[in-house]
């Protein structure tokens, strides 16, 4: 079973969800509410059926945050075409 080991990086799943509604960028925002949502009992798959994504994709977020911690979900922007609008 998939588990989100929140007290790894001394925090709750509650937290999880401020840092989602908190988060500046919408994909942030996704990943800590996918967490937050498979630390209350859903399973990737449910998760996945949600968002449109795939659940290999958020089993990634989950062992991503897992091992590096919460930092790791933040999103970055790693080429392409910048935004038409900043």
């Amino acid at each position: 079973m998939l588990k989100v080991n929140t007290q790894t990086w001394q925090q709750t799943p509650e937290l999880l969800r401020e840092q989602a509604l908190r988060a500046e960028h919408p994909r942030t925002r996704e990943r800590f509410m996918g967490l937050y949502e498979i630390a209350h009992g859903k399973s990737a798959t449910q998760v996945a059926q949600d968002t449109g994504r795939n659940p290999q994709t958020i089993m990634g977020w989950v062992h991503q945050y897992n091992t590096h911690g919460p930092q790791s979900l933040q999103y970055q922007r790693t080429g392409g075409r910048p935004p038409l609008c900043p």
